[in-house]
């Protein structure tokens, strides 16, 4: 899973990449200090695997990973050139999801690239880019329509047919403002969209970066949350609140320490928890376990993937000689204590071919090739 941290510059999104990956990226007080995208992989975050390392007392542990691209802040005319947008917008068709980070906290030391904080506005900014670009992507994808709806095969053009009202519903929400993500399509449309590759389809979550005395309780007194909340709502995207300046203090931390100083604020979990639970909750993943002596690890799937497909993931001969997955419950084998207890109480399932795999699902594969 790739995600892309965007956003206006001096907004925060270089401390809070270096927060997440540690991995040192360049974050200055002026724009375009971020040119070429900085690329980090973080562990995601998995506290049952640790349970599982307890039982199993593995060799190794491995957690599933998330890339963070870095992309230079965007500003107005970037689908026009602008500030080198027409690289960085080709930067985040790369990615699965888009991070936007929207600054909410006030900061004289820190220079705004407009001269004030407006969530709504700087949001407004970004995404208006973004359609712009989408509109010319449209317009190209339509010209082809049109040349080939010019066939004489009558199911080809009605098949073209269908493909351009789409086009034209796409380019009518586009030029009022609403991003593809928010407009609403059927099945057999929404593939047809997904086909087009357009930037404001990408699934999204902004992160309202605030002060550390806004964080929890206190993002309810802050009016930038509350205008940047209101602008969430009429779009399909998620909204999370994170201090970049806290994550970094965070990311220099052990586990320990992390934790205390968490509770301190008066937070169950950081902001790179908050990243992942919501990425994977706008990309429909899940993660299945494997657990043994060699090693205890995590692999990412799409929600709905079946269980011959999810053993593809760990090897390609485990899905062409697939026979049968021996599955138990994560939450059934902590209760049991062991794999033999919960096997003797009949938690232990044989699944075959059509079995759709669930999140937590501690699986043994069966295959032969």
């Amino acid at each position: 899973m790739k995600l892309g941290i965007v956003g206006l510059p001096n907004v925060g999104k270089s401390t809070l990449f270096n927060a997440i990956t540690k991995a040192g990226a360049e974050s200055a007080n002026y724009p375009f200090c971020t040119i070429d995208p900085n690329v980090g992989v973080v562990a995601v975050p998995d506290e049952r695997l640790q349970k599982l390392a307890e039982m199993y007392d593995p060799d190794k542990i491995t957690p599933t990973a998330i890339e963070f691209v870095d992309i230079a802040g965007l500003v107005k005319g970037a689908s026009r050139g602008e500030g080198l947008g027409n690289k960085f917008l080709a930067h985040i068709r790369e990615v699965d999801a888009i991070v936007h980070v929207v600054r909410c906290f006030e900061d004289p030391n820190i220079v705004h690239v407009d001269g004030s904080v407006g969530p709504k506005r700087d949001l407004e900014t970004i995404n208006l880019e973004l359609i712009f670009a989408d509109l010319e992507t449209l317009e190209k994808r339509m010209e082809k329509t049109n040349i080939s709806l010019k066939t004489h095969d009558p199911k080809l053009k009605a098949q073209y047919q269908a493909e351009m009202a789409i086009y034209e519903k796409m380019k009518a929400g586009l030029e009022q403002g609403i991003p593809v993500r928010a407009m609403e399509f059927n099945e057999e449309e929404r593939a047809v969209v997904r086909q087009a590759f357009l930037l404001t389809d990408k699934p999204v979550i902004y992160a309202a970066n605030v002060g550390e005395e806004e964080l929890g309780a206190g993002a309810e007194r802050n009016p930038l949350v509350a205008e940047l909340r209101s602008c969430v709502e009429t779009e399909n995207a998620a909204l999370i609140l994170i201090s970049a300046r806290i994550e970094e203090e965070i990311a220099q931390l052990d586990e320990d320490e992390r934790q205390e100083y968490l509770g301190e604020l008066g937070l169950t979990e950081s902001g790179l928890d908050q990243l992942v639970k919501k990425s994977y909750q706008l990309l429909g993943l899940i993660s299945f376990l494997t657990a043994g002596k060699q090693e205890v690890r995590a692999w990412t799937i799409t929600r709905g993937t079946k269980a011959p497909q999810a053993a593809g993931k760990i090897h390609s001969d485990f899905e062409k000689g697939f026979i049968r997955a021996e599955i138990v419950s994560y939450n059934d084998l902590m209760a049991c204590g062991s794999y033999a207890a919960a096997k003797e109480k009949g938690l232990v399932r044989l699944e075959g071919k059509e079995y759709v795999m669930q999140d937590g699902d501690v699986t043994l594969f069966r295959f032969n090739v």
